[in-house]
């Protein structure tokens, strides 16, 4: 009986989430300048991060060597 409800459950949970991928609506249209505006700077945000990126050298990667261990705490007296 187990098996049975669970077999239900994770098709009704396979459904569920097949019906809210559909839900999607795709690019959408606005003539609100506002709305224009707002993404043209979230684009150019963007564009400025990556360039940052691409020309900031790498920092180097910090590791402990096998031999680091850390040192415990004496006891209290």
């Amino acid at each position: 009986m187990k098996k049975v409800s669970l077999a239900i459950l994770v098709s009704l949970s396979a459904l569920t989430g097949a019906a809210y991928a559909q839900q999607d609506q795709g690019i959408q249209m606005s003539t609100d300048p506002a709305k224009a505006a707002d993404v043209e700077q979230r684009a150019q945000d963007l564009q400025n991060r990556q360039q940052a990126m691409e020309s900031a050298p790498a920092a180097p990667m910090k590791h402990h060597g096998k031999g680091m261990h850390h040192k415990k705490a004496a006891p209290a007296q």
